[in-house]
C-alpha cells in the first residue's frame, strides 16, 4: 500500500500557523494606533473595514459565480447578515472599545476562550452532552484566565476600574464571537466557508459603515498617515489574509489540527506585545496563558476521547 504524501498535511500546518501568527497583529496594530495618534475606536474600526470591503465583495462574486454555488434563500441572506454583524460588527467594536484599557496580549488570552464558550452553547442549545475531559478542560482554562488577569491587574492603582472595563469587553467580544461561530456551524456546510466567511464580514462592513455614520461627526479623511497605514495593515494582515489562511488550512488538516496550530495566536500576542509596545510579561501571566492553551487544546481533543 503506497504512503500517503505528507506534503499536503505540512503545508496546511504552515498555512494555519501563519493565519494564527496574522490575526495575532490586530491587536498590536490598534494599540500602535492608540499610542501613535489621537484616533478614537469606531473610527478605526471603520478604517480597518473600508480596507477590507473590496476583498471580500470580490471573493463573495467570485464563489457565488462558479456553477456550483448554491444560492441563498431570503431567509439565509437575512441569516448570514444577522451572524456576520454580530462576529464581526458587535464583536469587532466591544474588541477595539476593550483595547482602549487592556494590553494586547491580555486581550488575546480572554478572546481565546472562546472554545470553551462555544462548547457552553452548543450544550445549552443544541444538547450536546460534554465529556468529563471537556468539563476539566473548562476549568483549567478560566482557572488559567483568572491567573493572567490577576497577575497583570494592580488592584492599588486607580487606572485598574478601566483595566477591570476592558476586560469585560474584552470577554463579551469572546462571548459575541463564540455565538457567530455556533451560528455558522449550520451554515457552512451547506454553502461554503469562503463564501460564507465573504459574505458574513461584508454585512458586518455595513454594520460598522452604518454604526459610524450615525454616532460620529469625524472625518474619515482628517487622520494622520499613520492612521491609515496602520488600519490599511490591520485590514490586510490581521483581517482578509488569515480569515482565508485558516479556511484553507483546515481544509487541509482538519477542524481539530487547526485549532492545535492556531494555539500559538495568544502566545504570538505577548511576544510581539513585549517587542513592539514594550508590554511587560509577569510570571502569572505565563503560567495562565499555559493553563489557558492546555485547556482549549483539551477541549479541540476532547471529542476524540472515548
Amino acid at each position: 500500500m503506497p504512503k500517503q504524501n505528507p506534503t499536503p498535511f505540512f503545508w496546511g500546518i504552515i498555512i494555519c500557523l501563519m493565519g494564527a501568527v496574522c490575526f495575532s497583529t490586530k491587536a498590536i496594530f490598534v494599540k500602535l494606533a492608540y499610542r501613535d495618534t489621537q484616533v478614537e475606536a469606531v473610527s478605526l474600526l471603520t478604517l480597518r473595514m473600508i480596507f477590507s470591503l473590496p476583498f471580500f465583495l470580490v471573493s463573495a462574486w467570485f464563489y457565488s459565480s462558479k456553477e456550483s454555488n448554491v444560492k441563498f434563500t431570503p431567509k439565509q441572506w437575512m441569516y448570514v447578515a444577522f451572524i456576520g454583524c454580530l462576529g464581526y460588527y458587535i464583536s469587532s467594536l466591544l474588541d477595539f472599545l476593550g483595547l482602549q484599557f487592556v494590553t494586547a496580549g491580555m486581550e488575546r488570552l480572554i478572546l481565546f476562550i472562546y472554545p470553551t464558550l462555544v462548547l457552553l452553547m452548543n450544550s445549552l442549545i443544541f444538547k450536546h452532552k460534554i465529556k468529563p475531559i471537556q468539563w476539566l478542560a473548562v476549568i483549567i482554562t478560566y482557572v488559567g484566565l483568572l491567573l493572567a488577569f490577576f497577575g497583570e491587574a494592580d488592584f492599588s492603582s486607580s487606572l485598574n476600574e478601566n483595566f477591570v472595563w476592558g476586560s469585560f469587553l474584552i470577554f463579551v467580544c469572546a462571548f459575541t464571537f463564540a455565538a457567530y461561530i455556533v451560528g455558522s456551524g449550520k451554515m457552512i456546510p451547506l454553502v461554503g466557508a469562503v463564501k460564507f466567511n465573504s459574505y458574513a464580514m461584508s454585512f458586518a462592513c455595513v454594520g460598522v459603515f452604518l454604526h459610524f455614520f450615525i454616532t460620529s461627526e469625524q472625518s474619515l479623511s482628517d487622520f494622520p498617515a499613520l492612521v491609515y497605514i496602520y488600519s490599511f495593515l490591520m485590514a490586510i494582515l490581521s483581517t482578509v489574509i488569515p480569515s482565508y489562511l485558516v479556511v484553507l488550512g483546515i481544509k487541509r488538516i482538519g477542524a481539530d489540527n487547526a485549532a492545535i496550530v492556531s494555539s500559538v495566536g495568544p502566545v504570538s500576542t505577548i511576544l510581539l506585545a513585549y517587542f513592539l509596545l514594550g508590554e511587560s510579561i509577569f510570571a502569572l501571566q505565563i503560567f495562565g496563558t499555559a493553563m489557558i492553551l492546555f485547556g482549549v487544546l483539551l477541549i479541540s481533543r476532547g471529542k476524540e476521547v472515548v
